[in-house]
């Protein structure tokens, strides 16, 4: 059989041709270099993992589910990483902030710019409960099994300057009760059209109807006991000052007016806080759009 003769390896070939042949090539590998630096930069972080998980909350007397993001390059065996707890709104789902909120894609694009720190992102689930302690003790569940639950399962800072939260809507009620009773624990707070009211809560709010504060019917005493006014002497009586950043649509006319009056009162009280209205009504397109900008907000706090 005719053996075909062998190609000379590349060292072999004489100077001149091998020069010219990688001349010719240089452009393309330079095109190629383009184009994966370019797709790196159109995805950051696809790397980073959305995880559900379930464990048992003595508090609740049952098992309590939450989402977690773990960024790009997160070890378990690795240092410790600032760590954020998102609330979601009344009857919503902690999902809701990576399928609606887009929280991924905000999340790994500010780290990848060196925006935000790699930070881990903690959702619990809060059904209509408004993260207090009536329908089930659901204050008392965040901070003696939520949070314990993440500081032994995860590589996560468990001091204040590591530590931040947040909420929309609902879970911007809860938010603002957790940091004004303990502002010893969080750095920095972000409220996403906070279902706040300085008075009793309008006509048309949830927290008439989740049988949260009333059993029966909406009882203005509950409400008011545990409403963020009643907290606001305990906060200012304590050395800890947490900066906020509050932001709504311009079309939820009664939220953007709270936003903006409890925005006016912290500032005018000393207390850090930023204070974004965009176009828009009580949807997560808003809250989609005022995400990045109140993620780096609140966790420029962190260490």
């Amino acid at each position: 059989m005719r053996r075909l003769p062998r190609t000379a390896p590349l060292a072999a070939l004489p100077s001149v041709l091998l020069n010219a042949s990688l001349n010719v090539l240089r452009p393309a590998f330079a095109a190629l270099a383009a184009l994966v630096a370019l797709a790196s930069a159109a995805h950051p972080a696809a790397a980073s993992t959305i995880a559900s998980r379930t464990f048992h909350a003595n508090a609740l007397e049952r098992d309590w589910p939450y989402v977690i993001y773990l960024p790009t390059g997160y070890r378990a065996d690795g240092p410790r990483y600032p760590v954020l707890y998102l609330l979601h709104g009344n009857n919503g789902e902690p999902m809701d902030w990576v399928t609606q909120g887009a929280l991924q894609n905000a999340a790994d694009t500010l780290i990848a710019h060196h925006e935000i720190p790699p930070v881990v992102i903690v959702m619990p689930q809060g059904g209509t409960d408004w993260y207090v302690d009536r329908k089930e003790k659901m204050e008392t569940a965040f901070f003696s099994d939520l949070m314990p639950e993440i500081e032994s399962h995860f590589a996560v800072d468990d001091t204040r300057d590591g530590r931040a939260i947040g909420g929309v809507s609902m879970g911007g009620f809860g938010a603002l009760r957790y940091t004004l009773e303990h502002p010893d624990m969080f750095c920095g707070t972000m409220l996403l059209s906070p279902a706040i009211y300085s008075g009793d809560p309008p006509p048309a709010s949830s927290a008439r109807r989740v049988g949260v504060f009333g059993e029966h019917q909406f009882d203005s005493h509950i409400w008011r006991t545990l409403n963020y006014p009643a907290q606001w002497s305990g906060y200012f009586g304590r050395p800890w000052r947490v900066p906020f950043f509050i932001a709504s649509g311009d079309d939820d006319l009664v939220i953007q007016a709270e936003s903006s009056l409890l925005y006016t009162r912290l500032r005018e009280a000393g207390n850090p806080a930023a204070l974004r209205i965009v176009d828009g009504g009580h949807v997560w397109p808003v809250w989609r759009e005022l995400l990045p900008a109140a993620l780096k907000y609140t966790l420029a706090c962190v260490r």
